[in-house]
């Protein structure tokens, strides 16, 4: 998540003139410039800039909204093996029902931000949640995989376009909080995927063990999530707030939090000198083409490589507990678990990693976790699945602090939009086989030591590209 210095620093008056730049170059993406509208009119009080109740509605909103970008996937991995044996699957169109959310990701979170430019970014969300809510009420009962498969496109289409939007809400409505609000949505985004986990095998059997019903009843958090957001487009007149008015729809943070961050993001901005600091609030185009730059493609194949671990983890890991002996209810709870881990760390990495020139160890100490996780299911499955379940709930974490990472490779707000929509589709495309490749070799082999092998090769992968893509350097320099 693109965290900097900067944005977790409380605005003075000369931070004020830098966000105010920052935002007209914003504007020229259908974003409006905030402080001149405020400006012009005398104050945040004026009709042109949203209240205090509708910043309320947007964090709101956007606490809703990520708490729906992964029942639809987490759900399902506890009921894989009920679902398989409804629909008459195989292993690897299982395998290839694990990928459709990597493939959504990379073709529709694309037309997220042209999109946004058009209609503009909340109502590209509310007609996201709309998506969801449809595809998970229809996917259990239109019949057939086909059908399955096509409800499934339907409600990760809305993922992929609002997953990619939350960063844009968050910079557009609150400009001087990016990094907490960017952590209070990673948090809720990480208890959706843990409570859909934990809940769905419960549920299901509260509702007469029909999976179908299990996995549907998930459309109804979808229903909610619409309702702040129908709101906030009544106001067609708002305007993105001055830091100071956006701080006040956020949770305050202590003294010391403020002081620590402010006297941190100085010592930096003395030690980089004048120009630096300038180059750093600007917002021109990268000087460089993206594809040309090795970082880029470090970041790319790194982000890929995590969230294939990822959906390999949510798909897969419960019906490995559940081969090993573990009953379907413990299962979900240890895919819980694994997931529950992004919850504390999605807010404790990204602060981590924005005071750190190079990001490699924490890559390292995220793949170690997640190579002894993949030891341990080999060795002792069901024996120490509670603490495989940790551990690979810590490798996960590699999510945010990609996101982190691509805000840190380049100086200017143009470059990092450049960079994340690269490495996000890049990422979401590379991602596309490992889950597929995960159901067709258990599958073949008829156990889960040749998947766990090939687990295990794609996190080497992944360390490797993430201590390149961590190093200290920005993409503009064109390395």
């Amino acid at each position: 998540m693109p965290v900097k210095d900067d944005d977790l620093r409380p605005p003075s008056d000369s931070s004020r003139a830098s966000a105010s730049g920052a935002s007209g170059a914003s504007g020229a993406s259908g974003v409006p410039d905030a402080s001149d509208a405020s400006r012009a009119s005398g104050g945040a009080a004026k009709t042109g800039q949203p209240s205090a109740w509708v910043l309320r509605l947007v964090v709101v909103g956007l606490v809703l909204a990520a708490l729906n970008l992964r029942p639809a996937i987490s759900g399902l991995g506890p009921l894989m093996e009920e679902v398989r044996d409804g629909l008459g699957m195989n292993g690897t169109v299982a395998g290839l029902l694990t990928s459709v959310p990597s493939f959504c990701f990379a073709v529709f979170g694309g037309l997220a931000p042209r999109l946004a430019r058009r209609w503009g970014p909340a109502a590209v969300v509310l007609v996201g949640m709309v998506a969801i809510t449809a595809g998970l009420a229809l996917r259990p009962f239109v019949g057939g995989t086909a059908g399955f498969l096509a409800a499934s496109v339907l409600a990760l289409a809305g993922i992929a376009v609002s997953n990619v939007l939350m960063p844009v809400v968050v910079k557009h409505w609150f400009p001087g909080r990016v990094g907490p609000m960017t952590g209070l949505y990673s948090m809720a985004l990480a208890l959706g995927t843990a409570s859909a986990a934990a809940v769905t095998v419960p549920m299901t059997e509260a509702l007469g063990g029909s999976w179908q019903l299990g996995l549907a009843a998930w459309a109804l958090l979808g229903v909610v999530a619409m309702a702040p957001w129908a709101a906030v487009l009544r106001d067609r007149g708002s305007r993105a707030p001055e830091p100071d008015a956006a701080r006040e729809a956020v949770p305050e943070r202590t003294e010391a939090a403020e002081r620590a961050e402010e006297a941190e993001g100085a010592e930096r901005s003395a030690a980089s000198g004048p120009d630096a600091r300038a180059d750093a609030g600007a917002d021109a185009e990268p000087a460089v083409r993206i594809t040309s730059s090795p970082t880029a493609w470090a970041l790319g194949i790194f982000f890929g490589l995590q969230a294939s671990a990822a959906y390999i983890t949510m798909g897969w890991l419960p019906q490995i507990f559940r081969d090993a002996g573990v009953s379907a209810s413990s299962a979900g709870l240890m895919l819980a678990v694994t997931m529950g881990m992004g919850v504390p760390l999605s807010f404790v990495l990204p602060r981590m990693a924005a005071r750190m020139r190079h990001q490699g160890p924490l890559v390292l100490a995220l793949g170690v976790c997640g190579l002894a996780g993949y030891a341990g299911l080999w060795f002792a499955p069901a024996d120490g699945a509670w603490l495989w379940a940790l551990m690979l709930g810590v490798s996960n974490c590699a999510f945010p602090l990609a996101l982190t990472m691509i805000g840190m490779r380049s100086r200017s707000s143009a470059g990092v939009v450049k960079l994340s929509a690269f490495a996000q589709s890049t990422g979401y495309l590379i991602s596309i086989p490992g889950p597929l490749l995960v159901g067709a070799l258990h599958d073949t082999s008829g156990g889960w030591h040749v998947p766990l092998l090939l687990m295990t090769v794609l996190m080497f992968g992944q360390i490797a590209m993430g201590v390149l893509a961590g190093r200290d350097r920005v993409i503009e320099d064109g390395r």
